[in-house]
């Protein structure tokens, strides 16, 4: 018994790739498309819609990097004193205070990303000069 798999003949020139897709999905979906989905989703959202509510959070907000944490580790962090959002600002702080060398290499760094958002600024236009009006306001009524 032959198991050998039956191939497609031929030559392949082309793969066709998640770029090729979303450039398809990119030319056939207008920006007035677009805001017509995002507006039909936004009124589903607010009629209600578990499913719209979560799509509309999920570009809005992003998905979230941790899970939430549990009501009783938040309850028991308050009794004990903790403020997570306090340890998150202060930690970059105590780590100058106790590795002082450690500035010097962030002062570098931002440096360094500061020429190349010079170099980005020069080179591109902000991406609010191409961005349509905003949604609800009416052209003809000028500036809001």
């Amino acid at each position: 018994m032959n198991r050998q798999q039956n191939l497609i003949q031929g030559q392949a020139t082309h793969r066709r790739t998640e770029r090729d897709y979303l450039g398809v999905l990119l030319e056939t979906v207008s920006l007035e498309d677009w805001q017509a989905v995002v507006s039909n989703a936004l009124a589903a959202a607010k009629a209600g819609d578990a499913a719209a509510r979560h799509w509309l959070g999920t570009f809005l907000l992003g998905r979230p990097a941790h899970p939430a944490p549990s009501p009783l580790t938040v309850v028991v962090g308050h009794l004990a004193g903790q403020d997570p959002v306090v340890e998150e600002l202060a930690r970059p702080l105590i780590n100058r205070a106790q590795f002082p060398f450690l500035d010097k290499e962030e002062a570098a760094k931002a440096r360094i990303r500061d020429q190349v958002a010079a170099q980005l600024a020069q080179q591109f236009t902000p991406m609010t000069q191409n961005m349509p009006p905003a949604l609800g306001r009416d052209e003809d009524a000028g500036p809001a």
